[in-house]
């Protein structure tokens, strides 16, 4: 099937053929007609699989021209990045139509986005949070709103968003919903049968499958700095490793990574998680995106917004805890049928993870042999520290004596008892003879 089958009009069609595309992908093919159907839709599809343009065709294809600009889409996404790319393809597909659109992200000043919401937008792309209150302020108006998309709704609810989520669900008028996501859980599920009408499920591939043209690969590493030293010996001997994404799971560790890695390989190594400024991080992805970047180091949540053309690696420098991440991850090459690979670092304590990995993709990940010029670092990180476990020795206290109280002798300055000595005893003993009491002012003497 070729994107002339499908009911695209002349503009978009002129915008696809700009950028290149002339088949749709399974998603696309399979979302199309169900989203111009007008029912609400749960589209299940993996990462690279080309899911926003299966919600993004659909919907500008239906959009129609008003003079006051008033937004008809509305599109949420978990993070900042993801707002920023999901704007620029509406940019790129609507080349040849006059649609505006604006992304709406927290950490950012309010008032530049306040005025794009007052001069008019068709399409509003926006993380829950700022739009929120925008919503609340009364900047924003939903009444206008015909279609809302709620992409990587997975990740936007582990982020803590539900809250935010359901509060502008409940400001929304009747409109189509689109849910896309490349995984379902049980709190995404609840959130469709608290909000969707009756959703057609539309799914590519079954969640967990892998991706056929990414080769997976597998490295037993036994600790931190071996996977260092793993990282910079596949950076230096392997040339097609021209863009590759390393995955970590942890800020910390991300900086440790780039500061051992930048002494290596001077500004071709780029950083970018939540700690690091906005504009750090737009400034990281785009040096990437040009190959100025050989290697961009990243945790999970904020590279579910790269949307690199092209990486050629994936890197999992630490193994997920959860195995769905683990698509997500490898989803970031072999983008657009383009192939890809990835590699993963597995230490012992790592192997559980691995297992649970294997298990949803039902697929073995091919082990390889460590590079025989490879360092093994006997160097280990506090958390890599053997635990000792001291053995718990009980004591056998010996039984209580059933003689009763104990009794100790008193001292001679502890033996001496109190007793009451008469008055008239005391002054005998003092003065030798017995001495009367003086009366008191005003009493008479018997």
């Amino acid at each position: 099937m070729t994107f002339d089958e499908l009911n695209i009009h002349k503009p978009l069609l002129n915008a696809l053929a700009d950028l290149g595309f002339k088949e749709p992908t399974a998603i696309q093919a399979k979302a199309f007609a169900v989203v111009m159907s007008g029912k609400d839709v749960l589209g299940i599809a993996q990462t690279g699989t080309g899911k926003t343009y299966a919600y993004l065709l659909p919907c500008l294809r239906q959009w129609t021209f008003a003079k006051n600009k008033a937004p008809q889409i509305l599109i949420l996404v978990p993070t900042r990045e993801l707002v920023m790319q999901v704007v620029s393809e509406v940019v790129k597909l609507t080349t040849y139509m006059d649609i505006k659109v604006a992304g709406i992200i927290g950490g950012v000043s309010i008032n530049p986005q306040i005025d794009e919401i007052n001069s008019g937008l068709d399409v509003i792309v926006a993380t829950p949070g700022r739009l929120l209150e925008l919503i609340v302020n009364g900047t924003l108006k939903l009444k206008t709103i015909k279609k809302l998309v709620i992409d990587e709704v997975d990740e936007m609810l582990s982020l803590g968003f539900r809250p935010q989520l359901t509060h502008i669900l409940d400001a929304l008028p009747k409109r189509q919903n689109l849910l896309f996501s490349a995984t379902i859980t049980e709190e995404v599920e609840a959130l469709i049968a608290d909000y969707f009408n009756a959703p057609v499920k539309v799914e590519a591939a079954p969640t967990g499958t892998p991706l056929e043209n990414i080769i997976q690969k597998g490295y037993s590493v036994p600790n931190f700095n071996t996977k260092v030293n793993l990282l910079e010996y596949l950076l230096t001997h392997d040339k097609e490793m021209t863009k590759v994404l390393v995955f970590t799971a942890s800020k910390k560790m991300a900086d440790m990574i780039f500061e051992k890695m930048e002494l290596k390989f001077p500004e071709k190594i780029g950083v970018i998680h939540s700690n690091k400024a906005q504009n750090f991080r737009f400034n990281a992805v785009n040096q990437f995106k040009e190959g100025k970047f050989q290697a961009l180091i990243a945790t999970d949540i904020v590279a579910r917004g790269i949307d690199v053309y092209e990486v050629t690696h994936v890197i999992n420098f630490d193994t997920p805890d959860e195995a769905e991440s683990y698509m997500h991850r490898i989803g970031r090459t072999g983008r657009y049928d383009k192939n890809g690979i990835s590699i993963t670092f597995i230490t012992q304590q790592e192997e559980e993870l691995q297992s649970k990995i294997e298990l949803l993709m039902n697929y073995k990940i091919p082990m390889l042999d460590l590079p025989e010029e490879l360092e093994i670092s006997e160097v280990l990180l506090a958390s890599e520290m053997p635990v000792v476990k001291m053995k718990n020795i009980k004591v056998k206290l010996p039984k209580k004596s059933l003689a009763g109280p104990a009794f100790h002798e008193k001292s001679e300055k502890n033996k001496k008892t109190n007793s009451k000595v008469p008055h008239k005893q005391l002054m005998r003993e003092k003065y030798g003879k017995p001495k009367k009491r003086a009366n008191k002012p005003g009493k008479k003497s018997k």
